[in-house]
């Protein structure tokens, strides 16, 4: 009986201490990730317009290479680029043999998908609106299950082209393209 008891003891010691070694901060950059220009990928959707020029005025999506497919110049890099910086882009382009002055502005039109998943009540990839808090975001999954650990989540984002995962509070603004992971709680 004393040795199961130690047994069990030991077991639980070693899931605990196994628990905390995966555990990750958030970092300095992660968190000014959320106050950083915003930063184009792939699933983004951008109304252009070239003013005076309705035909070159539409819808853009941005493609999984990162690139969106412009009338006249062909294919702009997107992907790592503020709004401003792809005005730039596409404005040099139409002036090299198309437009004498071209006047571009872009604004987003639809934002690149989150995803959450686990311990809430529907898992799943859902639309991204300025602003979002995780809690937000866990609340438009059908909020926490029963077994979900409510105090912090696991966020992972791309930071500076790189995935980087941190463990932040559900207070934590999330950005576009963010993945949350609601853990389940020990006890």
């Amino acid at each position: 009986m004393a040795k199961r008891l130690l047994l069990a003891i030991a077991t639980l010691l070693c899931l605990c201490v196994a628990g905390c070694s995966t555990y990750q901060p958030a970092s300095k950059v992660f968190h000014e990730a959320t106050i950083q220009p915003y930063r184009l990928d792939s699933g983004d959707r951008l109304r252009i317009t070239v003013f005076e020029q309705p035909s070159l005025t539409n819808t853009y999506t941005v493609d999984q290479a990162g690139y969106i497919a412009f009338p006249l110049v062909g294919q702009v890099t997107a992907r790592g680029m503020t709004l401003p910086q792809l005005e730039g882009a596409i404005a040099q382009k139409l002036r090299q043999g198309y437009l004498r002055n071209p006047d571009v502005s872009i604004e987003v039109d639809r934002y690149r998908s989150i995803f959450v998943m686990g311990e809430v009540g529907q898992p799943g990839q859902y639309s991204y609106v300025p602003g979002m808090t995780v809690q937000n975001a866990i609340a438009v999954a059908g909020g926490f299950s029963s077994r979900a650990n409510q105090r912090d989540v696991d966020v992972t984002r791309k930071v500076n082209g790189t995935i980087a995962t941190g463990r932040v509070p559900i207070t934590d603004p999330i950005l576009a393209g963010d993945t949350v992971y609601v853990r389940e709680r020990l006890f």
